[in-house]
């Protein structure tokens, strides 16, 4: 070797060196954030539950579709507005509630399955992560984005309401995008195959994600693939697998009467009567819907439209909806809508300058927590469903409630009121008030005046339909008064 030769660099290692290990803490942190984040929301959820803040509609109907399962009989529950016992796939097919029975076995508690949907929803934030230091070359951006997420106020109200399987699929979706960004499709297709099981329309975002695959990444083969698989299910589920198991179209239909009640009824009205579809997008509820979801993430996910645009569809059912609930970002049809918009966040901080994003990343982390404290799940009222409307039982009257669930038997069939229907849902049978069915037990809180009706599977105040049932037992030869309590009345069908 000849003497001028150079010999190699030493690598600088004393700054960078503190510097890879305080980036390294970033994951630790979000780790950490993770675990916090879910014992507080698990506090939340168990202090509704305990205060009867929560009710058969959707958490027992959720908890009977999983107990049957984990009984032999795979997702059978008693339809509310009926009485009839059906399957779970003739109100939504969502075939996911079927994983959870393991869960059920080892804790049997309704309790099991909201730490469940908490606990999921938490590990999001391991893929915003892991797709922000990818694209921003910084574990400090991506750790300061993770926490944005968990911060993210719709994240969290989500995570804590009443289980819904499409709540699971925030994560999956999250998952699915970073597997295609890595070029891992087989694990995608396994978190594509979760995401869909959740829900008849969760093959929407991944047809989306199919041309969002093909056009951004240049996967044209794979990214036809992947959106006819998301079509193909959207379509059998909502055409084929929900009529099969309700003998007629789905109830949810009604969510669209003023705009045609169906799909091919709303694009008729697109046809016929465009003005129509478009007043129903422009109502001012639907612009602030947009507002809330935007705001928290400072609308950084529109310098990425590609992958934001694959929230479109879900905007869409939302925004032409009747159901005003579904413009409400605390409702769990904001699932097929979060993971695209943050995603598309982290992708719209990678195209700043290096110097900026670490700014906007604290930005959408200070923005998001402080909506948050301000309308997040956070203290007593957090516990009310998205329905809003529910006020905490008094001390009095959650004690009777708590007497009256403990008289019926584990076994027995019961009919029952909506805020005690959550304790009673694990069981063959359980009517919801007016409906008697087969019940030899009838729960009354006459304080809980919310019904269903077979015109509609939504929760309405009918306080005189509960009234006119008391009266109709305390008038039957059949059945006997046994307790009453602070206006929570238990009835027995005579032998």
């Amino acid at each position: 070797m000849s003497s001028t030769a150079r010999a190699e660099p030493r690598p600088r290692l004393a700054p960078n060196a503190s510097a890879a290990v305080r980036e390294r803490g970033w994951e630790i942190t979000v780790w950490s954030a993770m675990t916090l984040w879910t014992i507080v929301l698990f506090v939340v959820a168990r202090d509704a539950y305990s205060s009867f803040r929560v009710g058969r509609f959707d958490l027992g109907n959720m908890v009977q579709a999983v107990w049957s399962t984990a009984h032999g009989r795979p997702l059978e529950m008693t339809a509310g507005a009926t009485g009839e016992q059906m399957l779970r796939l003739g109100a939504h097919a969502d075939p996911f509630l079927v994983l959870l029975a393991p869960v059920w076995l080892i804790w049997p508690s309704p309790l099991a399955l909201a730490l469940a949907q908490i606990a999921v929803v938490a590990l999001g934030a391991l893929p915003v992560f892991w797709l922000a230091r990818r694209h921003c070359g910084s574990e400090r951006v991506a750790g300061l984005l993770a926490l944005g997420y968990l911060a993210y106020p719709w994240v969290a109200t989500s995570a804590v309401a009443a289980i819904h399987p499409v709540t699971f699929a925030i994560t999956f979706f999250l998952l699915c995008i970073w597997f295609l960004e890595i070029d891992r499709l087989a694990l995608f297709g396994t978190c594509a195959v979760l995401a869909m099981s959740t829900g008849e329309l969760m093959g929407l975002p991944i047809l989306g994600l199919g041309i969002w695959f093909a056009l951004a990444r240049g996967r044209r083969c794979a990214g036809a693939v992947i959106a006819a698989g998301g079509v193909a299910w959207t379509l059998a589920a909502v055409y084929f697998v929900v009529p099969a198991f309700a003998r007629e179209h789905s109830l949810f239909y009604g969510f669209y009467d003023q705009i045609g009640g169906s799909p091919q009824g709303v694009l008729r009205t697109l046809g016929t009567h465009p003005g129509a579809v478009l007043g129903a997008l422009l109502e001012p509820r639907d612009v602030a819907y947009l507002v809330w979801l935007g705001l928290p993430l400072l609308g950084l996910f529109v310098l990425a439209p590609g992958l934001a645009a694959v929230a479109i569809p879900q905007l869409l059912a939302n925004g032409l909806s009747d159901f005003r609930s579904m413009t409400d970002p605390r409702y769990h049809s904001v699932a097929a809508v979060i993971p695209f918009l943050i995603a598309a966040t982290v992708l719209g901080v990678a195209r700043l300058r290096t110097s900026r994003q670490p700014v906007a990343a604290a930005g959408v982390l200070v923005c998001s927590a402080t909506l948050a404290l301000a309308v997040g799940p956070w203290g007593r009222a957090a516990g009310m469903t998205p329905l809003g409307g529910r006020e905490t039982p008094s001390p009095a009257r959650s004690e009777a409630l708590r007497q009256a669930i403990a008289a019926v038997p584990q076994d027995a069939a019961v009919t029952t009121t909506n805020a005690a229907g959550a304790r009673l849902s694990a069981r063959t049978h359980v009517y919801s008030v007016p409906i008697l069915g087969h019940a030899d037990w009838a729960v009354v809180d006459l304080g809980d005046p919310w019904v269903v009706s077979e015109r509609s599977p939504i929760l309405t105040s009918h306080p005189e339909v509960v009234a006119a049932f008391v009266r109709r037992l305390r008038s039957s030869a059949g059945w006997r008064e046994v307790r009453a309590d602070d206006g929570v009345l238990v009835f027995r069908r005579l032998p």
